[in-house]
């Protein structure tokens, strides 16, 4: 062991990592394997929130950097990547800069785009193969993901632990780049007509053992390799603000803030707090598998508690059950606002349009136990379907058993055809519904969000239904410049957050977030 290498200079900053800062030790243990944690003493962890996105906070609390998740984005290096110029290069080969092909969505189409890479790191990792009916073999790492004509999906059911993901199974069908349009890319649309009728049916995915595997930040926030649409994860490239690696780093250098409970109990005590509403597991997840050893989470929940400060909690660890009475006692004396997803009651719907989701039933258990332990929640049900889930009866049972359950209040959004969303759901609608393939065409014909005239015909049929059930306590618009004034949504202005779903402040407070927040929603 050279121990000089690890020596901590006169500032704190372990060697090589200049912007770490107030360093304690680097401790390693054999229940997290090759995960370094770096304890430090940090000297503010109430952070505002930077940019002008229209998400309902301005202040954040993350007691960790970086993630013993250890999600694993990645392909092995030998993987062609579409460059912009219709050429290839290798997944090793990339550097930050290159030009690739990626994707957006724009008027409820997806369309292939020129983007720049702008991170690209490597790590060793267990890999999986996923084999195509068109003899094409990726190899990836588990918590990898790719388009499917159902959405997004992971290529292994490990790889969305802790995630309520799903995962590729036999029978999947990827999203050729093939089939998309690419306009002013010539070079991109010559290449990929070749590739013009490829069967991306999934064959198999398998063990493929341990490999060095490669990543990169684009743009789009996607790319193409090997003929379909790769998602990559933003929040890794955050790790190079502490001088760190954006790959094995951000899985294994896990900065810890020891001193977190305390620093914020401090600063809330300041004369300048007012207060505001503070989000936790909008970054990195508070609950992440490290808090187990940490126990930070519930000194930083008392702190709020006893500051008189309202906060939420997104999180994918069920670590938080382990502190459900600390946040339950702080609802008695804060605002604390739990959110839950609800869009229809029909089983056999249900298994045809949410396919790998908890059935209707285990979510309304789910809105009855947190209502139960005394929390707040709001439950937003979305999507609701043109011609399918929209008429008066459903609405009405379906918000009966909400009641029932105990919600403080109720969200009712249309279907967007988001990315992801619209390729699968364009796709079903063909199979399980084609008599409504030309209303939907109506609907949808300006892009993501529902034509405007549908969207006040639901809001009145779902009033009344609204106060017959006692929800309609009112909502909380994610933006505006007018402290959440009751205007009609826009993709600019999206439907109100159902109350419940966040803390039910005394006034309305206008906030900044930065777009790349709530990663874990």
């Amino acid at each position: 062991m050279r121990w000089a290498g690890q020596q901590v200079t006169d500032d704190g900053a372990l060697p090589g990592m200049p912007a770490l800062k107030g360093l304690v030790r680097s401790v390693q243990t054999p229940e997290f394997a090759g995960v370094t944690f770096h304890e430090v003493r940090a000297r503010s962890v109430l952070n505002r929130v930077p940019g002008a996105s229209p998400m309902p906070f301005s202040w954040t609390v993350n007691p960790y950097r970086g993630c013993s998740h250890a999600c694993t984005y990645c392909l092995v290096g030998s993987t062609p990547v579409l460059r912009a110029d219709g050429g290839t290069s290798l997944m090793a080969q990339l550097r930050v800069g290159d030009a690739v092909v990626g994707s957006v969505v724009e008027d409820a189409l997806r369309r292939l785009v020129r983007t720049t890479v702008t991170a690209h790191w490597s790590r060793t990792v267990p890999v999986v193969r996923v084999r195509l009916a068109d003899g094409t073999a990726v190899d990836a790492g588990p918590e990898h993901r790719v388009l499917t004509t159902a959405g997004w999906r992971h290529v292994v059911r490990e790889g969305c632990a802790g995630d309520d993901g799903v995962w590729l199974v036999p029978g999947d069908v990827l999203v050729g780049a093939e089939t998309l349009p690419a306009p002013g890319l010539a070079g991109v649309r010559d290449v990929l007509a070749d590739a013009r009728g490829a069967d991306r049916t999934v064959v198999a995915v398998d063990p493929a053992g341990e490999e060095t595997v490669y990543d990169l930040t684009t743009g789009t926030g996607d790319y193409v390799a090997a003929g379909v649409l790769h998602h990559n994860c933003f929040a890794r490239n955050t790790h190079t603000y502490l001088d760190l690696d954006a790959g094995e780093d951000f899985d294994r250098q896990v900065v810890v803030k020891l001193n977190a409970p305390e620093v914020l109990a401090r600063e809330l005590r300041s004369s300048r707090w007012t207060r505001e509403h503070v989000a936790m597991g909008t970054n990195t997840d508070p609950y992440q598998r490290a808090e187990g050893r940490y126990r930070l989470m519930p000194g930083i929940v008392r702190a709020l508690r006893e500051s008189g400060t309202p906060f939420s909690i997104l999180t994918k660890g069920t670590l938080l059950a382990r502190d459900l009475p600390e946040i339950v006692a702080a609802g008695g004396d804060v605002p604390v606002g739990v959110g839950v997803s609800l869009a229809l009651l029909d089983p056999e719907l249900h298994r045809s349009v949410e396919p790998g989701t908890p059935t209707p039933r285990a979510r309304l258990d789910l809105v009855r136990r947190i209502a139960d332990a005394g929390l707040p929640v709001g439950v937003f049900v979305a999507p609701v379907l043109p011609g399918l889930t929209d008429s008066d009866e459903a609405l009405d049972a379906l918000l009966g058993e909400i009641a029932a359950a105990g919600a403080a209040g109720v969200s009712v959004l249309a279907l967007h055809l988001r990315p992801g969303t619209r390729e699968w759901f364009h796709g079903w609608l063909s199979r399980e519904h084609p008599e409504l393939l030309e209303r939907y065409a109506g609907l949808y014909r300006r892009g993501a969000y529902v034509a405007k005239s549908y969207r006040d015909d639901l809001a009145a049929r779902v009033a009344p239904l609204l106060r017959r059930h006692g929800l309609d306590g009112g909502g909380h618009h994610m933006g505006g410049r007018a402290g959440g004034r009751s205007t009609a949504p826009t993709e600019d202005v999206p439907e109100p957050w159902p109350e419940g779903a966040l803390p039910r402040l005394p006034e309305p407070v206008v906030t900044e977030a930065s777009g790349e927040q709530l990663s874990l929603l």
